[in-house]
Parts: C-alpha cells; sequence; structure tokens
C-alpha cells in the first residue's frame, strides 16, 4: 500500500497524467477539424471556379458569335450594288450597347474607305493592310483591345469590332459572388488582361482555363485563395497551437513541480557556510516528494558536516596548542644549550678552546635566530622573512665576535621576501659561515649582504655576499681548504644551487627558492 501511494505521488506520474487528460482533446480537434476544413475549402474552390470559367467562356464566346454575325449581315448588304443604306443605322442601333460600354465598330471597303461605324477614332494597332487579313477574333495587347472581324462574302467589305477591357470584364464577368478573380485572354503568344491586375494579391492562387469559340483563344480565370483570417489560421495552424498548448502546459507542470523548487534549493545550498545547518524546505513549497526528500538530505548532511567541523576546529586548536609547546620547548633547549657552552667558554683558559666554544655558540645563535623568525611567522602561514632573519643573525654574530672584530659592519639589502624553515637553516648556517671567515680574515673590512628576485621569476632569488675579505689570498685559500670549503659545499647542495665565488671582488651569489 505504501508503495502505491509513492508511486501515485510521483511527479513523473502526475506530469503523465496532467499531459494526457490535457493534449487528448486539443490532438482530437486538430486531426478532425483541419482535415476537413481543408478538404472542404479547396473543393468549394475548385468547383466555383470551375463553374465561373466555363460560365465566362460561354458568355463572351456568344456575344462574340452574335456580334460577328450582325457584322458579316452589315457587310454582305454593304457589299451589294447598289448597298443598303439603312444597314448603318440598323448596325449602330444594335451595337449601341456595345460602344456605350467601351465598344467600336468599323466598316472599310477595299480602298479603304470607311462606309460607317463608330464616331470615335479608330484604335490603333490593326495596321490598314491587315483589315482584311487575319482570323476572325484577334487580340491587341499594345491598344488593350479585343477586334472581331467579318468579311462579305465577295471579300469587298471587311467590318470590324473592337472591343475594350472594360467591355470585355463586363462581359465575361461570371454570375456568382466569386471575389479576388482575374480573367485573362490568350491567343498563341498574345496575351489580354482583361480585370485590373489588384485584384489578386501576392500568395497562392489556382488558375483554369476554358476555350472560346474561335477555338484558338483561351480565356483562363485565377483566383486568389481565401484570406489568412483567425479561424482559417487556427483550422491550418491547429497542430501548432497544440504542441503550444502542450510546450506551455508542460512547462507549467515542470516549472511548479521541479524547475523552481530545484533552484531555489540551489542556491539555498550555494550560500551555505561550513558549520550552518541548511532548513531549505522552510522557504521551498512544492508537492514533489523527491525534492521535500532530497532537502531533507542536505539538512541532515549540513548537520553532520558542522558537527565534523566543530570537532575539528577543536582538534585543530589541540594541535596549535601542541605545536607551540614543542616550539616553546624547543627555544629553551636552544637557549640552555647556549647558556651551557657559555658557562664552558668562560671556565676554559686555552685560547684555542675559547674560540671553538666562540664558533659552536655562534652556529647554536644562527638555529635559534632561524627557529625564532619561523616561529613567529607560523601563525600567518608566511614563512620566514629573509630580512629579519638577516638582521637578527648580523646582530647575534656581531655579539658573539672576537673583540677585534667588534667594529665588523654589515649591510644588508634585502626585498621583502620569505623563506621556508628547509631553505632558512641552510642559509642562516652559511652566512655565519662567511662572516665568520670574513672576520678571521680582515676584522676591520665591511660586509654586504642582498637578497633580490631574479629577473622574470617570482620563485627564486638571488643571495649576494660581498667583502673585501672574502676576496682570493693564501690565508684564504688555507682556511678553506681546512676547513670552510667543505661546509660552505654541503650548504650549498642543501639549498641545491652551486656556490659561485668571485676571488677578486669576494663575492658570493647562490641561488634560492623563495615562497611565492
Amino acid at each position: 500500500m505504501q508503495k502505491l501511494n509513492a508511486v501515485s505521488q510521483s511527479t513523473g506520474v502526475k506530469m503523465f497524467l496532467i499531459l494526457t487528460l490535457a493534449l487528448l482533446p486539443l490532438g482530437l480537434i486538430a486531426l478532425v477539424a483541419s482535415l476537413q476544413a481543408i478538404r472542404t475549402t479547396d473543393l468549394e474552390k475548385e468547383a466555383l471556379l470551375r463553374v465561373a470559367v466555363t460560365q465566362s467562356a460561354r458568355k463572351l464566346s456568344a456575344d462574340l458569335a452574335s456580334d460577328r454575325t450582325a457584322l458579316m449581315l452589315a457587310a454582305n448588304s454593304l457589299a451589294t450594288d447598289p448597298p443598303d443604306g439603312g444597314m448603318c443605322q440598323r448596325l449602330s442601333a444594335f451595337l449601341s450597347p456595345h460602344e456605350r460600354g467601351g465598344g467600336l465598330y468599323y466598316i472599310y471597303d477595299r480602298r479603304g474607305r470607311r462606309l460607317c461605324g463608330s464616331s470615335a477614332p479608330e484604335p490603333q494597332g490593326l495596321p490598314r493592310a491587315q483589315r482584311f487579313a487575319g482570323d476572325g477574333v484577334q487580340l491587341l495587347p499594345r491598344s488593350q483591345y479585343l477586334v472581331a472581324r467579318a468579311r462579305s462574302g465577295n471579300g469587298a467589305v471587311v467590318a470590324l469590332a473592337y472591343y475594350s477591357r472594360a467591355y470585355l470584364a463586363e462581359t465575361a464577368s461570371p454570375a456568382g459572388a466569386l471575389q479576388n478573380r482575374q480573367i485573362t485572354l490568350h491567343q498563341g503568344g498574345n496575351s489580354l488582361l482583361i480585370t485590373p491586375a489588384a485584384r489578386i494579391s501576392s500568395g497562392r492562387s489556382t488558375a483554369l482555363s476554358a476555350r472560346l469559340e474561335p477555338p484558338d483563344i483561351i480565356l483562363t480565370m485565377t483566383m486568389r485563395d481565401p484570406p489568412v483570417t483567425l479561424a482559417r489560421l487556427l483550422s491550418l495552424f491547429l497542430p501548432l497551437v497544440m504542441w503550444f498548448a502542450a510546450a506551455a502546459i508542460g512547462w507549467f507542470v515542470v516549472n511548479r513541480l521541479l524547475i523552481r523548487p530545484l533552484v531555489l534549493l540551489r542556491r539555498t545550498v550555494a550560500a551555505y557556510q561550513p558549520g550552518e545547518v541548511l532548513e531549505p524546505m522552510r522557504r521551498i513549497r512544492t508537492p514533489a516528494q523527491e525534492i521535500v526528500a532530497l532537502g531533507e538530505t542536505f539538512r541532515e548532511i549540513s548537520e553532520d558536516v558542522a558537527t565534523h567541523e566543530a570537532e575539528m576546529a577543536e582538534g585543530l586548536e589541540t594541535q596549535r596548542k601542541l605545536t607551540r609547546e614543542v616550539h616553546h620547548r624547543v627555544k629553551n633547549n636552544l637557549q640552555i644549550i647556549a647558556s651551557l657552552i657559555n658557562l664552558h667558554a668562560r671556565s676554559a683558559h686555552d685560547a684555542e678552546a675559547v674560540e671553538a666554544y666562540a664558533t659552536i655558540q655562534r652556529r647554536v645563535d644562527a638555529l635559534s635566530v632561524v627557529h625564532r623568525n619561523h616561529y613567529a611567522e607560523l601563525e600567518e602561514n608566511h614563512g620566514v622573512g629573509v630580512r629579519s632573519l638577516i638582521s637578527e643573525l648580523s646582530a647575534s654574530l656581531r655579539g658573539t665576535a672576537p673583540a677585534e672584530a667588534r667594529r665588523f659592519g654589515i649591510q644588508i639589502e634585502s626585498d621583502n621576501l620569505h623563506i621556508s624553515q628547509d631553505v632558512a637553516v641552510p642559509i642562516a648556517f652559511l652566512l655565519t659561515e662567511l662572516v665568520e671567515l670574513a672576520m678571521l680574515s680582515d676584522p676591520r673590512t665591511a660586509m654586504r649582504i642582498s637578497v633580490q628576485l631574479e629577473a622574470g621569476r617570482r620563485d627564486r632569488a638571488i643571495l649576494h655576499i660581498v667583502s673585501p675579505a672574502l676576496r682570493g689570498s693564501p690565508d684564504m685559500t688555507e682556511r678553506l681548504e681546512e676547513r670552510y670549503g667543505r661546509v660552505l659545499t654541503g650548504l650549498s647542495r642543501q639549498l641545491r644551487a652551486p656556490l659561485d665565488h668571485d676571488p677578486e671582488t669576494g663575492d658570493y651569489i647562490i641561488a634560492i627558492t623563495v615562497l611565492p
């Protein structure tokens, strides 16, 4: 029972049921309405157009046939000898409706004399030489007229009837209220548009044709598709409406049940700080049981993290106290060692023993200086400061120097650099050895110690120790070979860099690693 309830409350099941029920009516309506509307509209349009083009062709053919018959009778009558004088009046009375609609007629003999006709000038487009030649009906595209020709039986007289576009359009207009139509007459390569072109706008259209009498003229009727109305758009694009409705409903459901709660949950988790306890479900209201369970899981995880953070902070504080205690004990031990060496040095009477104790004292002091600086920088975790290390070491060395070397000067130039304890210890011993060597060689001179960053590097610096007392000499060579040379070589190996010496200037150079 519990499993069934969990399935029924699942977000996926809810979305499936909602989308199925919402889209089923739309799918049925779109399928039935679109197919039926499109099929009915196309059939009705084609049927109306077929009836209209047939009716227009018959009306125009009948009108042309009757007019040609009247023209034939008039031409035969005027071709007799003597001609019938009243025939022109009867023909004019018969064709008077044509003249009011834009139709004109003229009758000529072989010599080009006008026997009778309309009072208006004859339209251009039909040369005099072609009055007796040509088909019974001829299109004149340049002058926008259709001319009907009827010759007398003996060929002496020809009757011409000109039909304007307005007259042809009125005659060929179908009886039905067919909108948006366009009628065109075609004869060979010539065509004559007898309805205004503005009736057919841009868009899709349908065209049907029918032959006139005589059969070499074709009447083509073109009808534009029905205008795009709201109802037609709905019927044609109902599947798109259905998809849009599906997307809208799906978005609403997913956004309401999943996306919005997940966004709020993500923001809450993103703003989480270690040590806090997350309560995301206080601000999120969603029926999705999976998201509720996820929020509860985050709350439990945050509680565990807060507990572990407190335990780690307590352990770190304990470790810090132990480290301080260890450093304190080491410092005390170094002070005890230094005191014992000092006591033994005072009780010694041999000059060499006193000097040996002083040498040991200086090494212990160098190690003590490194330890004190390392302990001072431990809280900030920056490493040992090079400038403070060299300054304190120089002061200590001058304090323990022999009496004749108490005025030995040490000049320090250093960037604000920091080094690790592994580098600080060999540097302190290296400086102690070189200062002691310089004091023994020439206690009245001075020394310059500089530490500058290497060009283009952030992790390496160059240590320079320059003193006239370190220049090459037989005594210097002897001291280096006896003890100092081996010590300096060992210290340079610990620094993993060669120690270069310039005997002419007394310059010792070595590259050291600094903290970035």
